[in-house]
């Protein structure tokens, strides 16, 4: 095996852990766990958006990152419209939870993608510019964490967070 493959497998590894833990600061999972149905469509004053607006525009967000990454006739929605929900509330609780499993198992076939036995983290994807799945695994992390830090705001203006 060589060095260089050993440097990758960390690198895999150091990856997931970015994207499924929270070493530094609470999970996804942390902040939407045990939220009210009643506020996920709430709107504090001096935030645009609801928390429901937030998790859709990560669900469709990393769904985008993800599908860039791995198809390369992949169309991305346009900007910014087809990245936020106008709805502020899910339709119901099914919806809610649709999207919560959605950002989940997504999650976990980006995940496979960098552990796939092909996989070329720092090669350029030939229908990008200059994107690889290396720095598509870091904006993921680094989008879910910056909104994730926004719903635990939100719900701490709501009273309720921990």
């Amino acid at each position: 095996m060589s060095n260089e493959h050993n440097h990758d497998k960390e690198v895999v590894k150091t990856l997931e852990a970015l994207l499924t833990g929270g070493h530094a600061h609470a999970t996804f999972d942390d902040a939407v766990k045990g939220l009210p149905a009643e506020l996920r469509g709430v709107i504090p004053e001096g935030i645009p958006y609801s928390i429901w607006q937030l998790v859709e525009h990560i669900r469709i967000t990393q769904w985008d990152i993800l599908e860039f990454s791995r198809d390369a006739k992949h169309q991305s929605p346009r900007w910014p419209e087809g990245y936020w929900p106008k709805e502020t509330a899910p339709v119901d609780d099914a919806a809610w939870k649709r999207s919560l499993s959605q950002i989940k198992s997504e999650l976990k076939e980006f995940v496979a993608l960098l552990k796939a036995p092909d996989a070329e983290l720092y090669k350029p994807f030939a229908h990008g510019d200059g994107q690889h799945l290396f720095r598509e695994a870091l904006l993921i992390a680094d989008h879910t964490s910056y909104h994730t830090g926004e719903i635990i705001v939100i719900r701490r203006l709501l009273g309720a967070w921990k």
